[in-house]
Parts: C-alpha cells; sequence; structure tokens
C-alpha cells in the first residue's frame, strides 16, 4: 500500500511551545489519519524533523510499504533528501533517526510543498497548540 504523509512542525517563540501534525492519505486522496500533539519546547526545525518521525510512524502502523512525505519546510526536506548538511547536533540525531525509520519501507520520496498547499498539517499544529 502507497500513502501520502502530509507533515508539519511548529514552535511558537523558536524555541517555544511546539506542536506537530501528520495527515496520512491513500494514494486516492482519502484521509486515512490525522494527528496533531504538543512535544513541550522545542524550535522549529526540530519540530518539523519530529513531524516526519510521527508520519513515518504513522504510515508504518498502517501497513504503508511505499511511502512519499510532503512538507513545508525546505531545510529538512533538503537535509533528508541529502541536498543540505546537517550541522546542528541535535538535528543530526534526528536527521539520522529519520533515515533509520525510512528503511522499513520499500520506497520512499520526500517533497517540498509551500506552506498553502500544506493547510491540513497546519492547522493540526495550529489546534494543538491551542489546545
Amino acid at each position: 500500500m502507497k500513502v501520502v504523509v502530509n507533515v508539519d512542525g511548529g514552535a511558537r517563540g523558536n524555541p517555544g511551545p511546539a506542536a506537530i501534525a501528520a495527515v496520512v492519505q491513500d494514494s486516492g486522496g482519502g484521509v486515512l489519519e490525522e494527528r496533531g500533539k504538543k512535544i513541550g519546547r522545542a524550535t522549529n526545525n526540530v519540530a518539523e524533523y519530529k513531524a516526519l518521525l510521527l508520519g513515518i510512524e504513522r504510515a508504518a502502523a498502517l501497513g504503508a510499504r511505499e511511502l512519499e512525505l510532503v512538507g513545508d519546510s525546505e531545510l529538512i526536506v533538503k537535509q533528508v533528501k541529502g541536498e543540505y548538511k546537517v550541522k546542528d547536533a541535535t538535528m543530526r540525531e534526528l536527521h539520522a533517526e529519520v533515515k533509520r525509520a525510512l528503511r522499513g519501507f520499500d520506497s520512499w520520496s520526500i517533497r517540498h510543498v509551500r506552506r498553502e498547499h500544506n493547510r491540513e498539517a497546519d492547522r493540526l499544529v495550529n489546534e494543538a497548540l491551542d489546545g
């Protein structure tokens, strides 16, 4: 089964109160699951990586073998693709965790979209932060 997972993470204050979200869809665009949750105090970039991990975890739990990740953080997308180096020690650990988690899939891809094309995940982050 192939799924598309939109992910988003955000922090108010950077660092500040942070939340993550993932929206898992089947290949036809039907929503299989959506999750948003607070993660405590973090930076935006840490929240984005933790959102990726949430999306990967949920896809695996639903039995996906093929995964397309979609996010609005160009930095994180390019780091996962190997186009940018990961210099920060905390982010290096999260990056390595993401790469390990992706090994469980037959195939995966990741792409960047502008924020307006990631509305549902963004909404869930804000709801978690406001809740």
